[in-house]
């Protein structure tokens, strides 16, 4: 299986109790959207598990999940660190102008006046809207992923058009 065939929505942050449950920290619109697909793949370094979801809760700070063959705190623990991922193919398709975080990280930014400013290494969610996190060398951007500062996005192509100086 390619990396490229696969969508991390998040990671396992550890054990959950003493009967195999994992906790996850879900990159996802909705905390429980996890809960929808069937089947997760879980790995490290390009290695990846399929395991079947057979339950899962909201915690205050986390999802809990039950995944079928892991019976016991032990082995939840040792799947500590792994990221959760889904295939791609069963993702919905987006709408326009809306995009999967996973299509977005590694493109090109570019402000309106032709500079490079580096690549998106990453997204944050803050609640009020989302930030890509751009590096360029040692040079960190944080550019808000708002109408106002990003214009054209063309996956195709690998850019991010904004509005954004070099000095900010």
């Amino acid at each position: 299986m390619r990396d490229d065939e696969l969508v991390v929505m998040g990671y396992v942050s550890g054990a959950f109790g003493v009967r195999g449950w994992v906790k996850v920290h879900a990159d996802t619109e909705f905390e429980d959207s996890l809960f929808d697909y069937p089947e997760w793949l879980i790995g490290k370094n390009g290695v990846w598990k399929t395991y079947r979801f057979e339950d899962g809760a909201v915690q205050p700070k986390a999802l809990v999940a039950k995944l079928e063959g892991v019976a016991d705190r032990d082995a939840a623990d040792s799947l500590k660190g792994s990221q959760v991922a889904i295939l791609r193919d069963q993702l919905p398709e987006p709408d326009d102008d809306e995009y999967y975080w996973a299509d977005l990280i590694g493109l090109d930014v570019v402000n309106r006046s032709g500079q490079a400013l580096g690549k998106v290494t990453k997204l944050l969610g803050t609640g009020a809207h989302d930030i890509l996190v751009v590096h360029d060398g040692k040079t960190e951007r944080m550019i808000p992923f708002v109408e106002q500062f990003v214009g054209k996005v063309d996956i195709e192509a690998g850019t991010i058009e904004v509005d954004w100086g070099l000095d900010f």
